[in-house]
């Protein structure tokens, strides 16, 4: 099986938190625009500080699949869905893949 190696590809996988009441939404919301071809969601617990408080809560961690050039309006897209004033979005470039699934991202946010 021949991978993509050695470069970039376009593909980009946006990490992202949400509330298990809110995750979906914004994952449905993102395929719907074509701002993203695949969103998985896992449940996770998340332990951090904010405001002075020590928290330790049941979330959703959304994997983005994306293209470079849908990552900004996909951003913008997660800030105005979403209930946290500072929302966890990190930007992961994709260096190798499987030719035909890294093909399909790029049809489904570009139809």
């Amino acid at each position: 099986m021949r991978m993509e190696q050695d470069e970039i590809t376009r593909t980009r996988i946006i990490l992202s938190t949400a509330s298990r009441d809110e995750g979906p939404a914004i994952a449905r919301h993102l395929v719907e625009k074509r701002l993203a071809a695949c969103v998985n969601m896992a449940e996770i617990r998340s332990v951090y500080h904010w405001e002075g408080s020590m928290c330790d809560d049941p979330e959703v961690l959304l994997i983005i699949k994306t293209t470079s050039d849908r990552v900004p309006d996909a951003m913008c897209a997660i800030r105005d869905l979403h209930s946290y004033d500072l929302p966890e979005m990190i930007v992961v470039p994709v260096i190798a893949g499987y030719p035909p699934y890294l093909s399909w991202v790029e049809d489904e946010t570009h139809q």
